[in-house]
């Protein structure tokens, strides 16, 4: 008879292919033994850039408008093209400001922040507008590949090998991973459970679509808006996250459960915008906005929480790494 694996074995079995063991960190005047900030900066860290979020959130869905109205006007399959792949890094962009209202950090206003935050961004990621998320995500932050990890396998089980990576890249880019994120949208019409955030979710699309039809070519939401997020955001995702927890495990200390990464002006501006390539500080203090987690980031490497032995030299290098089952020579090669 089959028996059910525990959690811990689960946890001991498909995680942790990349994992660097390191000495307890020691605290110093400026960070706790988990790294944590001290009080006195830490309450300066967690200081909530109101007005210039409210620049980041009007510029962010000022792109998407100036993406399509060019791509409508120049009428041309490669101008489509181009507004295709752009538009899944702006959707990335943009799911990155709904995390950020999720965390409750966007706005010091907690109205102002949930609205924008949960219900506008989560709308143009395409999600539902609610606090769905929120909670969800709260259980990724409280235990990191723990028994309420949203998002377990999609860290495990790395590395794995290139051909492996190569699927997976395949069917985010080709519309099949897009498909099954939707597809519980779809099936939840069916099921009196799921209404409410099925049609939740419809009357954030709703609303979207709306603009388009304004526009003069309602169409243009299915190609400019619905295919980037089946595409491009998909396969952009799925990059950013292996690189946040892909390898890692369950832990008390974060930098077994996050990667850090150096991360060159090409992968600041696509790949992780808004600081969000920060991750490990992200995880060290939850609580610390997007615009200061470069100052976390330089006080964890200052105190040593952050060194050479647990920082990657670049996304490519990482990504190598993550895709090298079978074939050691290639795994960290840098350090």
């Amino acid at each position: 008879m089959a028996t059910t694996q525990s959690h811990d074995q689960l946890v001991n079995s498909m995680t942790g292919g990349l994992i660097a063991e390191h000495p307890p960190f020691v605290a110093t005047d400026k960070l706790r033994s988990d790294g944590r900030p001290m009080p006195a900066i830490r309450a300066e860290l967690r200081t909530i850039p109101n007005f210039l979020n409210a620049w980041t959130c009007l510029s962010s869905v000022a792109m998407p408008a100036l993406v399509i109205v060019l791509a409508i006007s120049l009428n041309h399959w490669l101008s489509t093209l181009i507004a295709v792949c752009l538009m899944g890094f702006i959707q990335n962009r943009m799911f990155i400001l709904h995390h950020e209202g999720a965390h409750r950090l966007l706005f010091s206003n907690r109205r102002i922040n949930d609205f924008v935050g949960i219900t506008i961004f989560g709308w143009l990621s395409f999600g539902t507008g609610t606090h769905a998320y929120r909670r969800a995500h709260a259980n990724h932050h409280r235990d990191e590949f723990g028994p309420k990890e949203p998002d377990f396998l999609l860290y495990a089980l790395y590395p794995i090998t290139r051909s492996s990576m190569r699927r997976k890249i395949r069917r985010d880019a080709t519309g099949i991973s897009g498909y099954r994120i939707l597809r519980p949208r779809l099936t939840g019409l069916l099921k009196k459970r799921f209404w409410a955030n099925s049609l939740r979710f419809y009357l954030g699309q709703i609303v979207i679509f709306s603009f388009f039809a304004v526009s003069g070519n309602a169409f243009a939401y299915f190609y400019l808006w619905l295919l980037p997020f089946m595409t491009t955001y998909q396969v952009v995702n799925r990059l950013r996250a292996i690189a946040e927890h892909g390898g890692m495990t369950r832990s008390t200390d974060r930098r077994q459960t996050t990667h850090h990464v150096r991360q060159g002006l090409t992968a600041r501006i696509f790949l992780v915008p808004l600081a969000v390539g920060h991750h490990l500080a992200h995880h060290v203090d939850s609580g610390v906005p997007f615009r200061n987690l470069p100052k976390l980031t330089h006080l964890l490497e200052e105190a040593g929480f952050i060194n050479e032995n647990n920082t990657w030299p670049n996304y490519r290098s990482l990504w190598r790494a993550l895709s090298a089952k079978n074939d050691a020579t290639s795994i960290r090669q840098s350090f």
